[in-house]
């Protein structure tokens, strides 16, 4: 089991940037294909961006393409996400999940992760 905690939530201004963390607390952070989700309220938890094992691979959803960027560093267990050009709609609780299963596809659906961080908030005004 992969216990992961995100960091780097905030209050910004729009057009602004934040770098949102998650770090593992276990050492086979590498033997999984990461992802980042989000949810507003009242919404359902949507996905941002996925990840490959290697970081060699990335994948986003069409509302964030071009601002948003996913990355890894394995040799120290942590998975990141840069946003820049912050809109109010971006406004959420952002998540990192852990993707265990077998194959190198990036999932999109929240039901296909296996891992779930307690979330960080980031806040857009206007």
């Amino acid at each position: 089991q992969v216990q992961l905690k995100e960091s780097g939530g905030g209050l910004v201004q729009a057009g602004g940037s934040l770098r949102l963390s998650c770090a593992a607390a276990q050492r086979i952070f590498s033997s999984y294909q990461m992802g980042w989700f989000r949810q507003a309220p009242g919404k359902e938890r949507e996905f941002v961006a996925a990840i490959s094992r290697t970081g060699s691979s990335t994948d986003y959803a069409d509302s964030v393409k071009g601002r948003f960027t996913i990355s890894r560093d394995n040799a120290v267990d942590t998975l990141y996400l840069q946003m820049d050009n912050l809109k109010p709609e971006d406004t959420a609780v952002y998540y990192c999940a852990a993707d265990a299963r077998f194959g190198s596809i990036l999932r999109h659906l929240k039901e296909e992760y296996d891992y779930w961080g307690q979330g960080t908030q980031v806040t857009v005004s206007s």
